[in-house]
């Protein structure tokens, strides 16, 4: 009553014009979160926005739904004292907002606080219960709280009312990784085929989800259970999984090879592949490029493989046309890459297009986008240490993946001065980051793509790892990221460039010898650079431990044939319980992990260093702390911790307690 009494006041020509620039600044607010915009160009939307609200506020103080959009302005930028202040004078306007109700909730997710944005958001859906805001702001806020099964709920309700927005898809898939699958479900399997079809999504990150149905669809831990070849090569989800994740399920391994087995048998009796059978073949192949081709076979399968490329070689020498080669490549492609092949240099007569769409992806994994990393290698000296070795051997990059995970697009500035609290008016427009063991590079342009006022300089040990992260780089146009190996890195620091940022990622192996991690970052950090690590070391259990124990006292080398028999060897004794959290790893599913886990671990006392370098409080303050949750801790304690193990205490040893940790750098 109070705000109609107020409005009656006003002349109905205020009244409208006032109105008019809130329009006008809902419609530069939209603009400003659309992410078919630049940055540079969203930022622009927003100051018109708060030009707008700033005139129709000067005209109607008390203006609720101007009040509550200049919160959400000023709740983007950061200042979320003056967002908080704002919802509340925008609700004493105009009580029982369910807009306001939700934007106080986004405010509490963002101060880290979900069990009172869900309060919130529940008010919300008080005031309106068909708020998709609302609803979306519980499912965020119960994800938050580890409530990842309600969550989830939530966010599959969203998809099937229309909601289909980035938030929700991105929601969902970090819920699901989190559940637990217990028994055969056709709406969790039309969740996955959702997810995986998405193409925004990283699907690498829900392998162990869609493993998992899979796994229950087929009933694979019944020893009786029969697997029909097909029914799989109908089967959506699996054709889908098979492309686009990796399933750390020894289960699932065993159904990919005895499908693989059923093809290969089918192909031998009748010299041809079917057409229902393609599909399935195709998802199997690059499959089994993803895992490196860890897939074991046995010795009359890799016989008749051997026969096949024969047959292609001999194709190949009578000139048969493109077309009479399509079934021998497919079937060749599901035991090893079209790359490492003695025809491998007449498939470069054609172009990846000239190849069926549908064979395109097979194609490109295991023969074009090898050459095209096989060139990149060459402007590296590290190059010579792959050329004495067979081909099968040369090391695979991983992690694999395929899609980066969504993310808004901001500046490392707004990032330094909301989620860190310091002061950014001094750093140069463009600042430079170096990201540490970039692995295949996803965090590294993750990083590149979503802060647009970045140049990323990503160092990794593993020569496939650097030209395939470059090739990704490359087909995304991206050209503020570099890939190095570590002795570039060391010139470049050396030669005295600095950087504003480090992202410290798998640490050195041993094999490293002559780089010290805590020097190179000492070197390279600017004052006030922000150097960002974790306190905890994957590759530590004890089956990681016995396996390169026996590698020591074997003198064995990476060799594809030894990787898959130590593999062998563990899927042999899998029911023993030593083995159990490796077999539940990632890794394990891939030639490339296990290649760096058993022979290129990471160096614990690379990370003791970098410790001991940034316990000095002289040089260093520690500025954020956050558990394996993503939860902030307060600082002091872990400084106390950090310091005391810098001083030889190893009761309070945060190696192995996996905190995310951010050190600035005094002076």
């Amino acid at each position: 009553m109070q705000v109609q009494h107020h409005n009656a006041h006003l002349p109905r020509s205020v009244q409208a014009q006032v109105a008019r620039m809130v329009l006008q600044a809902n419609l530069a607010y939209g603009e400003s979160n659309s992410n078919g915009l630049s940055y540079v160009q969203r930022l622009k939307a927003r100051r018109e926005c708060r030009d707008y609200l700033d005139q129709a506020l000067a005209l109607e103080a008390d203006n609720a739904a101007a009040l509550g959009l200049l919160g959400r302005v000023e709740m983007d930028d950061g200042q979320l004292e003056k967002a908080h202040a704002l919802f509340n004078a925008s609700l004493n306007s105009q009580p029982a907002q369910a807009q306001q109700y939700a934007n106080l909730g986004y405010w509490a997710l963002k101060s880290e606080r979900p069990a009172l944005a869900e309060e919130y958001f529940l008010k919300a859906l008080e005031c309106d219960r068909q708020s998709a805001a609302a609803f979306c702001g519980v499912a965020h806020a119960k994800r938050l709280q580890g409530q990842f099964d309600v969550a989830y709920l939530h966010y599959r309700k969203l998809l099937q009312t229309g909601s289909e927005w980035n938030s929700v898809y991105s929601g969902m898939l970090t819920c699901a990784q989190h559940l637990q699958v217990h028994k055969a479900d056709a709406e969790l399997a039309q969740d996955a085929i959702a997810l995986l079809r998405n193409d925004g999504l990283p699907h690498q990150e829900i392998g162990r989800f869609v493993g998992a149905i899979i796994e229950q669809q087929y009933d694979l831990n019944n020893p009786s259970a029969e697997v029909f070849l097909d029914a799989a090569a109908e089967d959506e989800l699996l054709i889908l999984a098979l492309q686009k994740t990796l399933m750390p399920s020894a289960a699932v391994e065993e159904l990919v090879i005895l499908l693989r087995r059923a093809i290969m048998a089918e192909v031998a009796q009748t010299a041809s592949l079917r057409d229902e059978l393609q599909p399935l073949c195709l998802a199997i192949a690059e499959y089994a490029d993803r895992t490196g081709y860890a897939l074991a076979a046995e010795d009359d399968e890799e016989r008749l493989a051997a026969t096949i490329n024969d047959s292609i070689v001999a194709q190949f020498a009578v000139r048969e046309p493109q077309d009479a080669l399509i079934g021998s490549l497919m079937t060749s492609a599901m035991y090893g890459a079209l790359f490492h092949h003695s025809f491998a240099m007449q498939l470069g007569q054609w172009n990846l297009v000239d190849w069926p769409l549908a064979m395109q992806p097979m194609m490109a994994a295991s023969y074009y986008h090898r050459a095209e990393e096989e060139a990149v290698k060459q402007n590296f000296d590290e190059k010579a240490e792959e050329l004495c070795l067979a081909k099968t051997d040369v090391p695979q990059a991983w992690p694999t993946w395929s899609q980066l995970a969504y993310r808004t697009e901001t500046s490392l500035k707004s990032v330094m001065a909301q989620e860190l609290g310091l002061t950014t008016e001094n750093l140069p427009a463009t600042l430079r980051i170096l990201v540490c063991g970039a692995q295949s590079g996803q965090r590294a342009m993750e990083l590149a793509q979503y802060l647009d006022d970045v140049e990323v300089i990503a160092v990794d040990e593993s020569l496939a790892n650097i030209a395939k992260a470059t090739r990704m780089a490359h087909s995304l146009n991206m050209d503020n990221i570099v890939f190095w190996p570590w002795s570039i890195a060391q010139r470049f620091v050396a030669d005295g460039h600095q950087v504003h940022w480090v992202e410290v990622g798998r640490l050195p192996s041993p094999a490293m010898t002559e780089l010290s991690l805590a020097a190179l970052i000492n070197s390279a950090s600017a004052r006030g650079a922000v150097v960002h690590l974790h306190t905890g070391m994957a590759e530590q259990t004890s089956a990681d431990k016995q396996v390169r124990r026996l590698v020591d006292e074997h003198h064995l080398q990476p060799t594809r044939t030894t990787l898959r028999q130590l593999r062998r060897m563990v899927l042999a004794n899998r029911k023993d319980t030593i083995w159990a959290e490796l077999l539940k790893d990632d890794d394990f599913y891939s030639l490339g992990g296990c290649r760096d886990r058993w022979f290129r671990p990471q160096d614990a006392s690379q990370l003791k260093e970098l410790l001991a370098l940034v316990s000095n409080e002289v040089e260093w303050k520690l500025i954020k702390a956050r558990d394996e949750d993503g939860h902030s801790l307060a600082t002091a304690p872990v400084q106390r911790q950090i310091q005391a193990e810098a001083l030889g205490s190893e009761v309070q040893s945060l190696m192995g307690q996996n905190l995310s940790v951010y050190f600035q750098r005094r002076r």
